[in-house]
């Protein structure tokens, strides 16, 4: 019996020996007297067992059958190792067809001992920024530097976009390296897709800002990505810390919790096939996490219709035209072709576009040239000469290998080493 109705049989048999009348037995125990009465009569049938629960000792309708807390306690330890116990939840429901509740399974997991992958640090007194109000007014942006195929591969960095006002991620992508060429490919889908933003905030990373100013880089000069957002019209924001852009700060650590495990599930191997599982994990991350935004109504400004984004989601360079009508870009040579009557370009300054394919187009305002690779000069000429083996019009000599006659001083033991073997042969016979 418990505490409580131990006190319960206490109070009822001062009642039942006249000492308290049922009024005052029902404020003692804090109920009514109706069901003091109810008690009483349960106590004066049964005695002290009778105020016992009925239910008490028997296996609840609702429980879960032993074989299915066999299963779950099984893909939890084998195929779904690592997962948390909302992914797992999730991922039982969607592939297994396993439908309970998240206490159900963290129930299941520690009664076997299993602990959660997740260490959580203590929590920290901070202030909630208040999103923002419709979709489309402000993007975080930034990149993830991580193991994502697995301990024993390399590091890629994952870059993304996170929708402020409603945590959408809406553009992200696997990159070698955090790079200019990656965050314009997240702004041209952004762009082309949703739309232009009101503003993204950033960190001051390299490709935003130019952080060290060279001898041929003027004071307050743009970087790639700040031109393009100069261009569009967006406002770019510099964050002074990273727990001022937590939003997409917590979203890296919630991709390297669920994507990196399904990046393994989907058996990924390199940056091809993990953004090929990245498009199907956004859409599913998007509709579990993602928040109605406080107005309907979305912000995004329409792609203008007159403006080609293959001028704007480029590598823009002001280069000086060579003697010979040539360019030198990204370790490439490229050939411009004669200007209109017969005007040379030698000495003058183009635009060169280096697109995100890997094309290169150079413009003489708004005219684009036609280009063509360069003839290699001879420089390029003398180091292919040295690294390629020369031919030679005289056969070489034949080469035998020389093997040593068996009287060889190499293959002639010494009298001493003789004389060890045969003490050692005379020793096992005897």
């Amino acid at each position: 019996m418990s505490i409580k109705e131990q006190q319960r049989g206490l109070v009822l048999t001062r009642v039942v020996g006249g000492d308290l009348s049922p009024g005052e037995a029902a404020t003692a125990l804090g109920c009514s007297e109706r069901h003091l009465w109810r008690l009483l009569c349960r106590y004066r049938k049964s005695g002290p067992a009778g105020l016992v629960h009925g239910n008490r000792g028997r296996t609840s309708d609702r429980a879960i059958d032993a074989d299915l807390r066999d299963r779950v306690l099984e893909l939890a330890l084998n195929r779904y190792a690592g997962a948390n116990d909302t992914h797992l939840c999730e991922l039982l429901a969607d592939r297994e067809g396993i439908e309970l509740s998240r206490s159900s399974v963290r129930r299941i997991l520690r009664s076997a001992g299993v602990a959660s992958p997740r260490r959580r640090r203590a929590p920290k007194h901070r202030s909630r920024r208040e999103r923002m109000a419709a979709e489309g007014l402000m993007l975080q942006l930034d990149g993830s530097r991580h193991r994502w195929l697995g301990a024993d591969r390399a590091e890629m960095t994952l870059l993304g976009a996170i929708d402020d006002a409603t945590s959408k991620v809406v553009a992200a992508t696997f990159r070698d390296q955090e790079d200019a060429a990656g965050y314009l490919e997240i702004l041209r889908e952004v762009a082309l897709d949703y739309g232009l933003p009101g503003a993204v905030y950033r960190d001051r990373h390299a490709a935003f800002e130019i952080t060290s100013p060279g001898p041929r880089t003027r004071e307050g000069a743009l970087s790639q990505v700040g031109r393009v957002l100069t261009e569009l019209g967006v406002v770019s924001i510099a964050a002074g810390s990273p727990q001022a852009k937590g939003r997409i700060e917590r979203l890296w650590g919630t991709f390297q919790d669920r994507l990196l495990f399904e990046l393994g599930l989907a058996g990924a191997t390199d940056r091809v096939s993990a953004n090929g599982v990245l498009a199907g994990f956004l859409h599913r991350h998007n509709e579990r996490f993602g928040v109605p935004a406080a107005d309907p109504c979305a912000a995004w400004t329409r792609w203008p219709e007159d403006l080609d984004p293959n001028r704007v989601f480029v590598l823009k360079y002001r280069l000086k035209v060579a003697k010979d009508d040539t360019i030198r870009i990204d370790g490439r040579t490229v050939q411009l072709p004669p200007a209109p009557r017969r005007f040379a370009y030698a000495g003058k300054m183009v635009e060169v576009h280096l697109r995100l394919d890997g094309s290169i187009g150079v413009f003489d305002g708004e005219r684009e040239l036609v280009t063509a690779p360069a003839p290699p000069d001879a420089r390029s000429l003398r180091v292919l000469n040295r690294d390629r083996p020369q031919p030679s019009l005289v056969p070489p000599p034949a080469h035998v290998p020389y093997t040593p006659p068996i009287d060889h001083p190499w293959k002639r033991m010494t009298t001493a080493r003789q004389a060890k073997i045969r003490a050692l042969t005379d020793s096992l016979s005897s």
